[in-house]
């Protein structure tokens, strides 16, 4: 396999995930489309970088380097950084300085780089000190439940853009991509994943395929997902929430929840 990849739960209410990844040779995965933002510590020949990385819109390759190592913090949707505009992050990503070798820059202070094991603490120390932010408008959006009743459509949309970068309708769409997904993989056909998923017909599933996850709906159904049999999908009809991976790596035709975002 080209990539290890190693992921765990968070105590933290703002983190959906922590994984982390090394390559043990030369390769190519792709990267997905996604409603998320992460912070990424990428470890290259002796150096190491921190990185925001904003949602990504479409499905992309990237290249990695034998030795690579990666370790993402990724969050919740409605979590946010208020210093940083996540709009001007959408399929881009904001390389923090360096302060030292084992630290970096953020709002005039030095920050150590964190860990697998400590990513928490991490987190919760940015919590406190108001780098991190939660938008209870999106959360409550996302997951079906009624938002308050004196906010309009458009400040709706206002709290989406702020907290994660993308418009509501966009990020809906990502997730049903991903949830189609996740359908073909477990063996759903194709017609019946058009209706599930809540598309128009097999050309419209087709072109969001291609154009979110990189792949046809023929290429996913004849993909391996070992995570199917542990991620529940409700079979339902339309609107529906995927509990799927929101990133997904295609390592040799094998499906894993991950992704590795480097320029």
């Amino acid at each position: 396999m080209a990539v290890i990849y190693e992921e765990r739960a968070s105590d933290s209410p703002f983190v959906q995930t922590i994984w982390q990844t090394r390559a043990e040779c030369d390769g190519s995965d792709v990267v997905v489309a996604d409603g998320d933002w992460d912070l990424m510590l990428v470890r290259r020949n002796g150096k190491t970088s921190l990185t925001v990385w904003g949602p990504t819109t479409y499905a992309k390759p990237v290249p990695h380097k034998q030795g690579d190592e990666c370790l993402c913090i990724r969050f919740m949707p409605g979590t946010y950084m208020p210093k940083i505009s996540l709009p001007a992050l959408v399929d881009r990503g904001l390389a923090l300085p360096d302060a030292t070798l084992a630290s970096f820059w953020l709002d005039g202070s030095a920050w150590q780089f964190p860990t697998y094991e400590n990513a928490d603490t991490f987190v919760d120390r940015l919590v406190r000190a108001g780098m991190l932010a939660h938008d209870p408008v999106v959360e409550a959006a996302l997951q079906g439940y009624p938002v308050e009743k004196t906010l309009t459509i458009r400040t709706v949309q206002r709290h989406f853009l702020g907290a994660t970068g993308l418009t509501q309708a966009a990020i809906h769409q990502i997730e049903r991509a991903h949830r189609a997904a996740e359908l073909l993989q477990r063996g759903v056909s194709i017609l019946d994943t058009v209706h599930q998923a809540g598309y128009s017909d097999q050309p419209h599933l087709t072109k969001s395929l291609k154009r979110l996850l990189g792949r046809t709906p023929a290429q996913l159904a004849g993909i391996r997902n070992p995570q199917a049999r542990t991620r529940g999908v409700d079979s339902g009809g339309a609107g529906t929430s995927y509990a799927g991976p929101r990133h997904v790596v295609f390592v040799q035709d094998v499906a894993l929840p991950l992704t590795v975002k480097r320029t």
